[in-house]
């Protein structure tokens, strides 16, 4: 059994703050005139060539500014038909080496670290035109990657950026590889990784990026790695054709003979090649302490990137590779995909004041206990209310209506969403006293039984400006992220005769 699952994700919250004061990494706020809700693209194009690490193949590429809601797409222009693939984790057909998108006979391989670039510098929509099947491998980091589109710059586009916040935590384990993977709704995009592969040179590692915004500086740079005995075993079937000791972390955690070494200085046309007294190949020195765990992490973000959508989450890994991180890209879309064909449901957030309390609501609505059926007041805007209404056992008509089968009659949730109604066109009416009288209901549906413990969130909003006293709105109650119970309005705002 996994051992992570047996110390449990609590523990492994703790056991992540305590590596916090040890590997900590630092950030900086992006450029204050950079909109986070606008899309964005490239501020025209640029051109990059270089080798691709597993095929050897030299291509040329160009990141071509694309119009809002393109997304990321690739574009083999060396194929006939020039065949574009989209980046999304439906179409990832190879994890073993990287990450390889394929759509009919066209590949694209190891995108990766491209796309951890594209979302850490902020770019939504860009169209890759390459002339061959591999994004080229670089310094084995994401760091080119954004030097050139620093170089150019970002442009904003006038386009919306639609946000998707997750509705409850996503889980994701896979026993064999002693992977498991978390994501928590949040208000913001954040991703930490742990790693452990049992090997003396690297230790347990922990890497953690707060904010986006500081992709370039702290993560961008970070290369990718592997053990020596990953290495000869690629070379002895020749699947890095295109690899060198400068776009890799080789880490030698056992023994290496003189002859071995003269092998690989043969290998890679070196002189000489060496092991530092910290363990890595060549002498090669890290960039970070923990520059592994901070390259998992990169690998993360540019494999999560297939997800296809802008998500807020709190991310959590531990020993996390390119196919569960695939694996888990496709959960997390899966999720959203329901979100997005899901009524807008409220986010309530009980750790924030509400906007009105009951003393509060009091003032403005003629109820009292019993018949005050909303709490407090969470939301309000010019077109749409949301409140609050905790339902208890200890509620007065849970005595006589279904006993010993608690369920709230359908007239008092109607009842509820009136009251909050009432208060969204009270607060229209500017200056003096009102009361609101309802003058119909329709379409009117119970969906789901509402029954003790249960929380309602009652939206109320408008169908149409208020005309002479008139109201016209539309009434959800949702219960645990479900639709309750649905109805049309129309209500009547009658000043108050003092």
């Amino acid at each position: 059994m996994l051992y992570f699952r047996k110390i449990g994700i609590r523990f492994f919250f703790i056991f992540l703050l305590i590596y916090n004061s040890i590997f900590i990494i630092r950030f900086v706020i992006m450029t204050e005139d950079f909109n986070q809700n606008k899309q964005h693209t490239l501020a025209k194009s640029i051109t990059i060539s270089g080798t691709g690490l597993h095929t050897g193949a030299v291509v040329d590429m160009n990141l071509i500014p694309a119009n809002p809601d393109f997304g990321i797409q690739f574009q083999r222009t060396d194929l006939d038909g020039k065949p574009i693939i989209k980046a999304d984790c439906d179409l990832v057909t190879d994890t073993s080496r990287g990450t390889t998108l394929q759509l009919g006979n066209a590949k694209i391989s190891t995108v990766e670290h491209l796309l951890a670039a594209f979302i850490g510098m902020g770019i939504d929509n860009v169209l890759v035109e390459i002339n061959g099947p591999e994004i080229p491998i670089m310094d084995g980091s994401a760091q080119p990657f954004v030097e050139i589109i620093d170089k150019v710059g970002v442009a904003e586009q006038e386009a919306e950026k639609v946000w998707y916040t997750l509705n409850d935590n996503i889980h994701f384990y896979d026993d064999d590889k002693r992977v498991e993977m978390v994501a928590m709704p949040s208000e913001k995009y954040s991703l930490t990784a742990l790693i452990d592969f049992n090997s003396p040179v690297l230790g347990t590692q922990y890497a953690q990026l707060k904010k986006m915004s500081n992709f370039k500086t702290e993560i961008a740079s970070c290369r990718t790695f592997s053990f020596l005995h990953e290495l000869e075993m690629l070379l002895e079937h020749n699947l890095i054709k295109g690899g060198d000791l400068n776009n890799a972390i080789i880490v030698v955690d056992k023994p290496v003979t003189a002859d071995e070494l003269d092998r690989l200085a043969k290998v890679f046309n070196k002189e000489n090649v060496g092991v530092s007294k910290d363990g890595y190949l060549n002498h090669i020195e890290l960039r970070f302490p923990n520059e592994p765990a901070r390259h998992k992490l990169l690998d993360m973000i540019g494999d999560l990137a297939l997800v296809g959508y802008p998500v807020k989450a709190r991310v959590l890994a531990n020993r996390p590779g390119h196919s569960t991180n695939v694996a888990f890209a496709k959960m997390i879309k899966q999720q959203i995909k329901k979100i997005k064909n899901s009524p807008d449901i409220p986010l309530y957030d009980y750790t924030k004041p509400p906007l009105y309390t009951t003393e509060q609501i009091e003032k403005i609505l003629p109820h009292r206990y019993p018949f005050l059926l909303v709490d407090k007041i969470i939301d309000l805007t010019d077109n749409t209310i949301v409140g609050v209404k905790n339902v208890t056992f200890n509620e007065y008509f849970f005595q006589g209506h279904f006993p010993g089968n608690p369920v709230m009659p359908g007239v008092l949730q109607v009842e509820a969403l009136a009251q909050t109604g009432g208060i969204l066109c009270i607060n229209l009416m500017g200056e003096g006293s009102y009361d609101t009288y309802f003058l119909k209901i329709d379409n009117c549906k119970f969906k789901h039984m509402i029954r003790p413990g249960d929380t309602l969130l009652l939206k109320m909003e408008l169908n149409s400006p208020i005309r002479r006293g008139i109201c016209n709105m539309h009434g959800t109650v949702f219960v645990n992220g479900k639709i309750a119970t649905e109805a049309d309005m129309v209500a009547q705002v009658v000043k108050r005769a003092d």
